[in-house]
């Protein structure tokens, strides 16, 4: 073989070798993790951008009766992925990212409009820095579980949906366990994982004052998408870049 075949053959190994290395880093499999009063069918837009896009993407179904039965849950469905996993936390799923996310499996996690306690901090904890909105109202019913007031619910929750979407996510809300609420973390999985964040610049529930200083003290990268606190549910593509964003920045090689 002449010098000139030799690094033609020495150029297409090297080529096909870092190929092979860029598929091996790639991020593919995706966990969503839904917050209070709701469940885990508001991901559908986002799930529809994130399969379309090749994504291996699951969705946690959080019992809300605590705050151990729904970490519990999101670890279920990280034991059944088969490689590094982007995590992604709605509202007060954050703060269940935040613990279940110290998993050997997550390389990566994307809060969403979302909490992000410190070791020792409850979801609650984290108002005292900025209050709630006004037309944030859960209401806890005597057996200690919470649903949104109804009249509120659209301003403070759903503002950019329809009247009628907005009618049905209130009346097929999920109630919450008040506790789960006031749960502190045992650890800070952020902490140790890259983490991006969606700032949603309409929130009723959560003050965007409140993600802006949230997103910043984990160091998370940042993206504001206009939107109410259900901003998955409304701007999907939005929340599916970002969440592909991380899938391609996060550091595969670092969860097994």
């Amino acid at each position: 073989m002449n010098r000139k075949f030799a690094n033609i053959a020495l150029a297409a190994t090297l080529a096909a070798g870092l190929s092979g290395a860029a598929e091996a880093q790639s991020i593919k499999n995706i966990v969503l993790v839904h917050g209070a009063f709701a469940d885990g069918s508001g991901w559908r837009g986002v799930y529809d951008q994130l399969t379309a896009r090749g994504y291996k993407v699951s969705i946690v179904q959080n019992p809300l009766t605590s705050f151990e039965d729904d970490v519990a849950a999101t670890r279920r469905v990280l034991n059944r992925q088969d490689g590094p996993t982007i995590l992604v936390g709605h509202s007060y799923g954050g703060s269940v990212i935040t613990e279940a996310g110290a998993d050997q499996k997550v390389a990566g996690l994307v809060y969403v409009a979302a909490f992000a306690p410190e070791v020792g901090q409850s979801t609650l904890d984290q108002y005292a820095e900025v209050p709630p909105p006004p037309n944030f109202k859960p209401e806890e019913q005597p057996d200690g579980f919470a649903y949104l007031n109804g009249a509120a619910f659209k301003a403070g929750f759903a503002a950019d949906t329809t009247d009628s979407d907005a009618a049905f996510l209130r009346d097929s809300q999920v109630p919450i366990a008040m506790a789960a609420l006031k749960a502190k973390v045992s650890t800070a999985a952020w902490k140790t994982k890259p983490s991006w964040y969606v700032v949603a610049t309409e929130d009723g529930a959560i003050d965007p004052k409140l993600l802006r200083s949230t997103a910043k003290r984990i160091g998370a990268q940042t993206t504001e998408v206009p939107g109410s606190h259900v901003v998955f549910l409304t701007q999907p593509k939005a929340v599916a870049d970002v969440i592909e964003r991380a899938a391609q920045g996060a550091p595969a090689a670092s969860a097994r």
